[in-house]
Order: C-alpha cells, then sequence, then structure tokens
C-alpha cells in the first residue's frame, strides 16, 4: 500500500516516521506531585491500616480467653476438630500485649501472618508515596506451597500427638 511502511504507519514521501515511544502504561503515567497528591494516594492503604489496627484494638481490650464476647468456631463446635484459625484472635490478644511466646503457642501462622501483612503494607504505603502500583503476583508453586503448610497444620495440630499446637 503507498503511504504505509512495514510497521503499518502512515508516512509523507520520503519521510521515516517518529517511532513510538518504547515504554510500560506504569512510565506513562506520571504521579502527580506535592503533598495532597501523596495523602490522596495514601488514602486506601490508611483507611486499611485504620481498620486493621482497630480490629487489633478491639481483640486486645476485649480478651478472646472469656467466653461471652466472641462466636465460637463453628467447626470445632460441630466436629471437635480445630481449623488453622482457632486460636488466631488468642493469638492476636497476646500479640498485641507484646507477648510473643504466647501468640505463637495459640497460633503460629496466625503470627506469621500479622507479620507478612506489616510488611506487605509498608511495601504497599511506600510504592503508593511513589505513585506506583503494588503488584503481587504469587506464581502457583507459592500458592500451592502455602496451601500445603496450611493443611499440613491441621491436620498435625488434630492428631493426637500434636496437643502442642492446640490453642
Amino acid at each position: 500500500m503507498p503511504g504505509v511502511n512495514a510497521d503499518r504507519q502512515r508516512v509523507a514521501h520520503g519521510r521515516l516516521p517518529v517511532p513510538a515511544p518504547r515504554c510500560t502504561p506504569e512510565d506513562r503515567a506520571v504521579p502527580a506531585r506535592g503533598v495532597r497528591a501523596v495523602y490522596g494516594r495514601l488514602a486506601v492503604p490508611g483507611a486499611v491500616l485504620a481498620a486493621v489496627a482497630g480490629a487489633f484494638a478491639y481483640v486486645g481490650a476485649v480478651d478472646p480467653g472469656r467466653p461471652g464476647h466472641y462466636p465460637a468456631c463453628p467447626l470445632l463446635a460441630c466436629t471437635g476438630l480445630y481449623c488453622p484459625g482457632c486460636g488466631g484472635l488468642r493469638s492476636a490478644h497476646a500479640f498485641v500485649h507484646g507477648d510473643l511466646l504466647a501468640a505463637l503457642r495459640d497460633n503460629a501462622p496466625a503470627v506469621a501472618g500479622y507479620l507478612a501483612f506489616a510488611v506487605l503494607w509498608t511495601l504497599w504505603a511506600v510504592r503508593s508515596i511513589r505513585g506506583r502500583p503494588l503488584r503481587i503476583e504469587p506464581r502457583p508453586v507459592h500458592l500451592w506451597t502455602l496451601g500445603v503448610l496450611v493443611a499440613a497444620f491441621t491436620v498435625v495440630r488434630n492428631l493426637p500427638f500434636g496437643g502442642w499446637l492446640h490453642p
């Protein structure tokens, strides 16, 4: 076709086309500058942090070890088996009060989850301040590994020799 080059760009006779910039969509977005823009980008991470901090403050103030404040685990109530989350509230209560050993004893994977949340939230906030999105793209092997670890924890804590994992 006359007037069109191999890249299907229109060209005037005798002139070379101006190449399009090769950049990612992240590079094309120019982050807004200034204090107001930073506050705007931190709105969602800040709201998530406020919600999590409020939940931890409530669990820290209202002891889950005392009956009547929280609903019982339905799996434990119906079957007598501990789910992976059993002991999570007691773990959070101990964690808020600085008793890391009691928190680990009540539910060690929950403590790992609290720490993972803190790291991921920090990365999210820093990337938000810089105007970049946080992309977490775990590979299937990571998801399967996490699932196997949680399943193994659940099975072992319900076996006779796994009594040390009971909340």
